[in-house]
């Protein structure tokens, strides 16, 4: 009789040269993927405009990866930050392409040569003679080595003792560059915007792997933890490897605003809300009192976000209510002000709530530009993702869309210009109503 679809593991489950087969062929599928999709996108890469046109704006996904790691050069001499490059080296976009590349090959022959060889004398247990895993052994082979990856990582790549570092947001997190970071010890460490957190985590996750790899290396389990927990089921470990896994990109996706600037999205796309072809200003928000507020940043994997606005010391001062019955901080209670500062808009400031929280709605995707709807044909719809970038046609993604009524009164004493009565009825565009988008 046939195995079920979903048992299809079982065939592998006292078959190590073949389990690592699969292993060995699934990471050459992964790093082939990686590789060439790194070249597709240096093919089809516009590096003439870095600010106003930078790589996650054209929807790019494996080099804003990449530049985070710290790899900036490129073969054909041009360097992410604009400079001149003559000996990029090794350690360049096509460089760590090819070698992703080779490195596929050399799995794909490696799986093929431990499908065909699968009975080694290697995996056979002592007692029996016969190819068995001690899955519990294995599990603390790969606690050790993790570990030693996470301490290779933060201590010598992050802190730049024996690589380049990671890359590093200017203040406007417009654009950034690659530098050293030393680790962040303190509770400054878990702030997500502060990436001397990467090096410390990193570290302390290595001293937790080298200790639970040592632990399950010498010490077995009792019998009835072994048997009520299913250690000897090839299933168990597969269903318990990939809920770590999918854990802990839960945990990157959600601490992901390390160095937006330039690299990761900090606004709508390309596709979705038109080029970037000016810069209008830069915001600064202010309360009654006078003290300067910030708009919380819209975390990198959300599509909409409360509007938040925090003073120097991350303390709540004002946002914009879902109840207003029931806010303490709304900008109408607060009293809060918007002034421009360079750019296009420079000079211009409001004080009635209206354009106060239209501003601070914008300013969660970083500064505001000028944007040109007409090249690409864009559709104005925000998007967070790459993927609908990509397969629009082929994909369905449903949006919710809320958008407040919009009034405008111009104060006589902050009487606006014409382009910032052009730029604020362009806001006004989208006027109250619920609606669901459905794109296919």
């Amino acid at each position: 009789m046939g195995l079920p679809w979903y048992r299809v593991h079982t065939v592998v489950l006292n078959d190590p040269g073949r389990l690592l087969s699969v292993h060995i062929m699934h990471t050459a599928l992964v790093a082939g993927w990686a590789g060439s999709m790194d070249l597709y996108e240096l093919a089809v890469f516009d590096l003439s405009d870095p600010v106003l046109d930078p790589m996650w704006r054209q929807g790019m996904f494996v080099i804003p990866f990449m530049t985070h790691l710290g790899i900036s050069n490129s073969w054909a001499g041009w360097n992410i930050t604009g400079e001149t490059i003559t000996n990029p080296g090794l350690w360049s976009y096509e460089g760590v392409a090819g070698a992703h590349i080779v490195f596929s090959g050399l799995c794909f022959l490696a799986a093929i040569w431990h499908w065909v060889y699968w009975d080694l004398e290697f995996f056979c247990y002592e007692r029996t003679g016969k190819p068995s895993l001690d899955l519990t052994k294995i599990f603390g082979i790969h606690l050790f080595l993790s570990g030693v990856a996470c301490f290779g990582f933060g201590a010598f790549h992050v802190t730049g003792l024996y690589g380049p570092g990671i890359w590093v947001s200017d203040p406007y997190e417009l654009t950034g560059k690659v530098q050293p970071v030393n680790p962040a010890w303190g509770v400054e460490g878990f702030d997500p915007f502060v990436p001397g957190g990467i090096a410390s985590h990193h570290i302390a996750a290595w001293t937790l792997g080298i200790l639970a790899g040592l632990f399950h290396l010498s010490v077995r389990p009792p019998q009835r933890l072994y048997k009520g927990l299913r250690m000897e089921n090839i299933e168990t470990v597969i269903s318990s490897s990939i809920a770590a896994v999918f854990f802990a990109a839960f945990i990157v996706a959600g601490t992901m605003w390390h160095a937006k600037g330039g690299l990761f999205r900090a606004g709508s796309m390309g596709n979705g809300d038109r080029i970037a072809v000016g810069w209008l200003e830069h915001l600064v928000f202010r309360n009654k009192e006078g003290r300067e507020l910030f708009v919380r940043r819209m975390p990198t994997s959300f599509e909409t976000f409360s509007v938040v606005l925090v003073d120097g010391d991350r303390i709540v001062r004002a946002d914009v209510p879902f109840r207003r019955a029931e806010s303490k901080y709304s900008v109408e209670q607060v009293g809060v002000t918007v002034e421009f500062y360079g750019g296009e808009l420079n000079g211009v400031s409001y004080s009635d709530p209206a354009p106060v929280k239209i501003y601070a709605r914008r300013a969660q995707l970083g500064e505001i530009f000028e944007l040109n709807r007409a090249t690409l044909k864009s559709d104005s719809v925000f998007r967070s993702s790459v993927v609908s970038q990509r397969s629009r046609s082929s994909s369905l993604s449903v949006c919710y869309i809320s958008c407040s009524a919009l009034s405008f009164q111009s104060s006589g004493s902050h009487a606006p210009n014409n382009l910032a009565q052009q730029n604020y009825y362009q806001l006004k565009t989208y006027s109250e109503f619920p609606c669901v988008c459905v794109f296919v």
